[in-house]
């Protein structure tokens, strides 16, 4: 509901919302401002990433700010390292229609570029309206270049994308078409406002202020949707491990929702319920393991060429008192192993380049998508630090071992699609997804709930496009012809384990981002990979 003035104007104090971006989204950004400057104090940080992040907790130490409004991978970065709760100013589907409307124009070849995941709707988008459209992720400023260039060189024109994106692209000679639009915009003002007002009525009613932990932490138990046995017992463990300090292993294929869970376990247990404490989290195969270390455990000035000024605080010192999540653990190379052993075992860390221990008191939640015990065998997992990490253990099961959840879970995320364009879905909708039952789950789900979200993406496209479109089987297989196939086979990490990187990267002809999705690992893991064995 959106924040209105008459609220703001009997709130004893304006909300103190900051707004971060050091792009073009800041013009824009200004702009709103103006129409937001009566219901609330607005400032503007002309900064990104780690100096955003630094910059926000120095001032925090003596100054009051109730929300954070970032976008793309600036906001992604900010999320759990800052204290004040991060509103994303998200692009909406109509955003990303009319930036390839206006890309269109200009150029015949256009390049999508988004912050570590494709929306896979866009191919089908593309081939039913005749679009060329080049899809590509990043994770880093220079990963966002190297795409860039790749695509220059492949002929693309123009490219849509965030701020870095646009003007990224923009610096190689090519068309940056901004994919945000106010509207978007304004939203996350409105967002950040009902957000204040909702911290504020909480901490005047004598309540723990719970709105900053649950931005946080975005994910409850309430989010382990399902009515089978496997997630009612699912839902059971993450009550039951949520009272112990112990460290948590959680193992499931891709898609299966380790963070969602590692997320749940956090906001069910004392840290979360008792106090306002951290759930920081960060993807150990999508930071260049020359980061890694860095940003894990913090660094002293001087400690390498570009370390910050005043040194750094790693995350684990950002995660004190609270839950620090270690995604994709396996692909933590082996000296950080070794490391962070090191800190679960003597419960204090060391920067980088300092000598001065700093006692912390984090709990640790770590996930894999891959078989850590054979990694284990194989000597490319400590056996110590397994033991460590998995004194309780969580396994996720496939969405194909759930098919009694498929159908429920199809509606759920094709209303909230539907819903992130603005449109309204069908009054007969449930019982139209009951006709594509048989269609939904004779499918194997490779993806798993991940795959099944995207693919209700990608039908709520269609759909929002084609009002009075029917949701028929005939439908939905038109819109995901791979509904059609006999999709029965082991999670794509397991069946591709007969082949080799170099076999999978050949066989997607070269395209980094499909043979990394084939494979369940990062870009970042897969060019590992490929030096690894060059």
């Amino acid at each position: 509901m959106p924040y209105s003035s008459r609220t703001a104007g009997d709130a004893p104090d304006k909300p103190v919302i900051w707004t971060v971006s050091v792009s073009r989204l800041s013009d824009l950004f200004r702009d709103i401002t103006l129409e937001y400057d009566h219901l609330a104090s607005i400032e503007p940080v002309n900064l990104g990433f780690d100096e955003a992040a630094r910059h926000i907790r120095e001032r925090m130490a003596t100054e009051r700010c109730d929300v954070v409004i970032a976008a793309g991978s600036n906001a992604a970065y900010l999320k759990g390292r800052v204290s004040v709760p991060v509103v994303i100013a998200k692009a909406s589907g109509f955003d990303v229609m009319q930036a390839l409307a206006r890309a269109r124009r200009v150029a015949e070849r256009i390049g999508v570029i988004t912050y570590q995941q494709q929306l896979p709707e866009l191919a089908e988008f593309a081939s039913t309206f005749g679009f060329h459209i080049a899809q590509r992720t990043y994770v880093t400023e220079e990963d966002a270049r190297a795409q860039i260039n790749d695509l220059k060189a492949a002929g693309i024109e123009a490219i849509v994308g965030a701020g870095l994106i646009t003007d990224l692209a923009e610096e190689a000679g090519l068309t940056g078409v901004f994919v945000y639009s106010a509207a978007s915009i304004r939203q996350a003002f409105d967002d950040a406002l009902e957000l204040a007002r909702l911290t504020q009525l909480e901490s005047n009613s004598g309540r723990r202020p719970v709105v900053t932990d649950t931005l946080r932490t975005r994910h409850g138990l309430n989010d382990l949707r399902g009515e089978s046995l496997a997630m009612e017992t699912l839902r059971q463990a993450v009550v039951l491990y949520a009272r112990s300090p112990a460290t948590v292993l959680i193992q499931g294929e891709t898609g299966t929702g380790k963070e969602l869970v590692a997320q749940a376990i956090h906001r069910e247990s004392p840290r979360s319920l008792g106090a306002n404490r951290p759930f920081v989290a960060v993807n150990c195969g999508a930071v260049a393991e020359s980061l890694l270390e860095s940003e894990l455990f913090g660094h002293e000035e001087g400690a390498f060429t570009g370390a910050r000024r005043g040194g750094h605080a790693g995350l684990f010192e950002a995660a004190n008192r609270g839950t620090l999540f270690l995604d994709e653990i396996g692909e933590m190379p082996l000296p950080l192993q070794t490391r962070l052993l090191r800190v679960l075992e003597e419960r204090e860390v060391v920067r980088v380049g300092g000598t001065r221990p700093v006692a912390i008191n984090v709990r640790v939640v770590s996930a894999t998508h891959c078989d850590l015990e054979q990694r284990v065998r194989e000597g490319r997992f400590r056996a110590d630090l397994f033991y460590r990490l998995a004194v309780l253990r969580l396994a996720l099961p496939p969405l194909r071992e759930r098919s009694g959840d498929v159908v429920a879970l199809a509606e759920w995320s094709l209303k909230n699609a539907l819903a992130a364009l603005g449109a309204r879905p069908h009054p007969n909708l449930h019982a139209e997804m009951a006709g594509c039952a048989p269609l939904l789950e004779r499918y194997g789900w490779p993806g798993n709930v991940r795959e099944l979200r995207n693919l209700m993406q990608r039908v709520a496209l269609f759909l929002a496009a084609e009002p009075l479109q029917a949701l028929t089987p005939a439908f939905v297989l038109s819109v995901a012809p791979e509904l059609g196939r006999d999709v029965q086979a082991p999670p794509a990490a397991t069946a591709a384990a007969a082949e080799t990187v170099e076999q999978v990267l050949a066989r997607f002809g070269g395209r980094r981002d499909e043979a990394a999705a084939h494979l369940g690992i990062s870009r970042t893991t897969l060019w590992r990979k490929l030096k690894s064995r060059g």
